[in-house]
Formats: structure tokens, C-alpha cells, sequence
């Protein structure tokens, strides 16, 4: 495969027609929708499984968190698609919303701020949290004991930390006392190391300006960082596109190479010539990879 960042006209060419693509189709809207919460952001929406499954058997859940660098333009508007894929495949799906960055606050950049400390935790914890009695009212279908996270770029950071609450700090407020009982994580393209996504400067300085810059980088790491909330003892695989520009592979590699030295094995697919957003594409075959590797965690 050519090196992308030998060929920088292509691979930006590359990345730009697979998000076009990916931003292509039109938004899929829910069978219900329930708030976790009194803000307009903290909604879950609730697909049921299109698909026939086993007679008597319930549905998996799988628990979408969308990306979009934790920033206030990207909503789970645009992961909706990819939320009706999977329920077309026979899953029962619940597409997380949170509160992300201000519109237009980042001096440095001139942009939208990347996430909301603490709210975005806040949310994604109680989200979770919500889930199981979410469930059993609105995917009566749907079995929330065969759960599995997956989330892509900043969602796939938030995938991993959800699994990983019984692991933070004991003064968190997220933390909790056991593992989530969950049968996987699926983590696509995500930033899940802050310290080498900070020095390739990923997605605009996006994890920086999550933790909100500066000295608070440093402090609020052992809180947010999936890598170094290792081991979860929760199975988990990362989906990554050796062509990604956006999330480079060098970004899953460290997590991977973080869960080995904690003694924990972390399944990684890695998809030749392909980017950051086939992964959320129903048009792209490499999103037909990522429901795979969801059944095998689910079913």
C-alpha cells in the first residue's frame, strides 16, 4: 500500500471522498427517543432490530457513541445511518447523545471547543447508567445483558472510557465498583491514548483542548485517558484503517501496546486503503466488517 503520508495530495483526497460518502445519506430517524436527563443533549435514540431474530431469542444491544472530536457541530444526527445498518442487521441499537464543546469558543483556533469538562463524562456515565431500564422500555426486543459498546474517533475514546469506570481514580465521580457488565467494546478509529494523539495533534489538538489545555492536561489524564485505565478485563477490539488521516493507526497501536503491558490482550483490525469514515459508511464494505466484529462480541 502507499504511504499516505508520502502522498499527502492523495491521501487527503482519499479522506475527503469517503467523508462525503459518509455524509451522504440521509438521516435515519429513531423508533423512540428518551431523555437521561433535563438538558436537550442527554437523549438516547432507540432503533429496533429490523431483522428477524432466532424465535424467542432477544436482540442484542448495541450502544452507539458518535464522534466528531467531542465538538458541538457533530451530533448523533450524522452516525444515524450507521445506527440503522446495524439494526438492520438484527441488532437492537441505542445512539447516545451528550454535550459536547461550545460553538466558536477555542481562541486558538477560532472553532468550536473540543468537549465540555466535566459534562461530557457526566453524560456518557449516566447514559449508561440510564441504560438497562431505557431498554426494557423502548427495545422490549432486546435483551440488555448481551450489550456491546462501540463508538468511532471521539465516540471510540468514549466507548473505552465507559468500560473502564471501575478503573479511575477513587475520587472520580464516574468510578464505579465493578466492571460493566458488558460483552464488548468496539472501538473505531478511536483516540484512545491522549498523549500521542496530543503530539500527532489529532483532530486539531482535540484531546488537549478536551482536558482544557495547559497544566489541566496533565492533572485530568488518569481521569479521561483510556490507556491508562488498563486492564478493563472487558473484551475489546479496535477497527482501524491503516489509510486514516484523521485517527492515525499510530493512535490504536498505543492503546493496544498500553493493554499489553498491562497484561491484557486487545483484538485490533487493521482494514487496508481504508480511512476514517468507511467505518461508519453502510455503502463502504468496511463497515460491514465493523458488524462483525460486533456479532462475535454479542451473539
Amino acid at each position: 500500500m502507499p504511504d499516505a503520508a508520502a502522498e499527502p495530495g492523495t491521501a487527503a483526497a482519499r479522506n475527503a471522498a469517503e467523508e462525503k460518502s459518509a455524509f451522504a445519506h440521509p438521516a435515519v430517524d429513531p423508533d423512540s427517543t428518551a431523555g437521561y436527563g433535563d438538558h436537550p443533549d442527554q437523549v438516547i435514540d432507540f432503533y429496533a432490530p429490523r431483522a428477524a431474530v432466532g424465535p424467542g431469542d432477544a436482540a442484542p444491544v448495541v450502544v452507539v457513541l458518535h464522534g466528531g472530536s467531542w465538538r458541538a457541530p457533530y451530533d448523533r444526527r450524522h452516525v444515524s445511518p450507521f445506527a440503522g445498518f446495524l439494526a438492520e442487521r438484527g441488532f437492537a441499537v441505542a445512539s447516545v447523545e451528550y454535550r459536547r464543546g461550545a460553538e466558536g469558543g477555542d481562541a486558538s483556533t477560532g472553532g468550536p471547543v473540543a468537549g465540555r469538562w466535566p459534562e461530557t463524562l457526566d453524560d456518557v456515565a449516566a447514559a449508561l447508567d440510564a441504560l438497562p431500564g431505557l431498554v426494557r422500555r423502548h427495545l422490549p426486543r432486546a435483551d440488555a445483558r448481551r450489550t456491546v459498546l462501540t463508538g468511532h474517533s471521539a465516540g471510540g475514546h468514549l466507548a473505552l472510557w465507559a468500560a473502564a469506570r471501575h478503573l479511575l481514580p477513587a475520587d472520580a465521580p464516574w468510578r464505579t465498583d465493578r466492571p460493566a457488565p458488558l460483552r464488548g467494546v468496539v472501538a473505531l478509529a478511536p483516540i484512545a491514548d491522549f498523549e500521542v494523539a496530543d503530539k500527532l495533534d489529532v483532530c486539531g489538538g482535540a484531546a488537549r483542548q478536551f482536558l482544557g489545555g495547559g497544566d489541566l492536561f496533565a492533572e485530568r489524564r488518569p481521569y479521561a485517558d483510556p490507556a491508562l485505565l488498563l486492564p478493563t478485563g472487558i473484551a475489546t477490539t479496535l477497527v482501524q484503517g491503516r489509510a486514516d488521516v484523521d485517527v492515525p493507526q499510530a493512535v490504536a497501536d498505543a492503546y493496544a501496546d498500553a493493554a499489553a503491558k498491562a497484561g491484557e490482550v486487545v483484538g485490533v483490525t487493521l482494514l487496508e486503503d481504508v480511512g476514517h469514515f468507511p467505518l461508519i459508511d453502510p455503502a463502504a464494505d468496511a463497515c460491514a466488517v465493523v458488524a462483525e466484529e460486533i456479532a462475535q462480541l454479542a451473539w
